[in-house]
């Protein structure tokens, strides 16, 4: 099953001490065991263009969508078997503990009942 992850910042990282393994290890090891499709740190969120149509005009601001503290610093796409590969993958992710991580499936055409 295929899982897009968000990775964020986040106002309230961990402070333990405990920093993980570096980002690096983490893509290496999941691109070897194949849980990982592809991913990529996004520019900051200054660079961010927002578009939007409205009455048939298009309308484009620079910045974020949101005023927000957090914001989106980069994507992964994974492939597990199901949300507990996908929860165990995520919580190695250096940023589960200096941010924020999001996994959300891929659409499966189904509307939810």
């Amino acid at each position: 099953m295929l899982y897009f992850m968000f990775v964020a910042t986040d106002t309230e990282p961990d402070r333990s001490g405990d920093e993980g393994i570096p980002i690096e290890q983490w893509v290496a090891e999941n691109d070897e065991r194949g849980t990982r499709v592809g991913g990529e740190r996004l520019q900051p969120v200054r660079d961010a263009t927002l578009v939007r149509v409205r009455g048939g005009e298009t309308i484009v601001t620079d910045g974020p969508f949101t005023e927000s503290k957090e914001w989106i610093a980069g994507y992964d796409i994974l492939d597990c078997r199901d949300l507990d590969e996908a929860i165990e993958v995520a919580s190695r992710h250096p940023m589960a503990r200096g941010g924020r991580i999001e996994l959300r499936p891929y659409w499966n055409g189904v509307e939810d009942e």
